[in-house]
């Protein structure tokens, strides 16, 4: 079965421009994965465009064969690399992972 992983982050600058900046270069990093990394199916990532003061500020939605392709993700090489760059301007993150 098809497993859809959704995080969402919020993002640790107050000035909006850098949290701008630093959400499209999450998106980036993160949609940059594609077709990298065995078996995820479809990746999108995007800055928030509306209502920056009660939105959280980018979001991934990604499909994957199974669970086994999701942990093989989370600990890719590729993924790893983008990781750490989210962990060094996030001040929160929200996840949820379900079967489609």
């Amino acid at each position: 079965m098809t497993v859809r992983h959704v995080v969402t982050w919020k993002l640790a600058s107050e000035d909006a421009a850098e949290r701008a900046g630093q959400a499209a270069e999450v998106a980036r990093r993160l949609n940059a994965l594609d077709g990298v990394v065995p078996g995820l199916l479809t990746i999108s990532a995007g800055a928030n465009t509306l209502y920056p003061d009660a939105n959280w500020d980018v979001t991934l939605v990604a499909d994957f064969a199974d669970a086994a392709a999701l942990e093989t993700y989370q600990v890719h090489p590729a993924h790893e690399e983008a990781a750490g760059y989210i962990r060094s301007v996030v001040s929160g993150r929200v996840a949820v992972d379900f079967e489609v």
